[in-house]
């Protein structure tokens, strides 16, 4: 199996059994993702080169008008599409084999995480896995320290609060925020 086709299984939300060629390519590529972010966050780079470097990870080129700060963590990489426009603020990790999407003009704050797989619940299977992609719609603002759980989607122009746990979808133009995150407000409405 081939990262193709590996990409191709995650994109379906295949199960991910432990100990087959899937799981092999997912360390194998975790492997190459590791190398790839020691290059990103451990030197100073120009926005110029992190775009360069942040296009390696990924394998496909991204906007010159994204910014990172590193540091920058994930387990896979080639999973990651970000649109024009996009902010990565310091210390976020994506675990991405199920897939990431970042609308343009997306904020991400510090130490965000992004999470694409979750666990079989069975202990004697816990080592397999079930991707789910994460997408995040245009002009959307991530708060520190806020986790995305697998399959959540985050419409245009929404707010997640700081430290906000999200496990299910949050609509365009809201603010949610909480532990599980609930839908706090719309946006535009009057403050009380």
């Amino acid at each position: 199996m081939d990262i193709e086709e590996y990409k191709a299984l995650t994109a379906k939300g295949a199960y991910l059994e432990a100990g087959s060629p899937a799981h092999e390519v997912m360390h194998a590529a975790a492997a190459e993702a590791r190398k790839n972010k020691e290059k990103i966050n451990n030197a100073y780079h120009t926005q110029e080169e992190l775009c360069a470097l942040f296009s390696e990870l990924t394998g496909r080129e991204v906007d010159r008008s994204f910014t990172l700060f590193p540091p920058f963590y994930t387990d896979f990489g080639k999973n990651i599409r970000v649109g024009k426009n996009v902010f990565i603020n310091a210390g976020c990790c994506f675990q991405d084999q199920g897939g990431i999407e970042i609308g343009d003009g997306a904020l991400i704050g510090h130490q965000v995480v992004i999470a694409t797989l979750n666990h079989d619940l069975a202990p004697e299977k816990r080592g397999s896995m079930r991707p789910a992609a994460v997408k995040i719609g245009k002009n959307v603002w991530i708060g520190a320290h806020a986790t995305l759980l697998p399959g959540v989607s985050i419409g245009e122009n929404a707010v997640v609060a700081a430290g906000a746990v999200v496990a299910k979808d949050v609509p365009a133009n809201t603010v949610a925020g909480g532990v599980p995150a609930k839908i706090l407000k719309r946006i535009g409405e009057e403050e009380p």
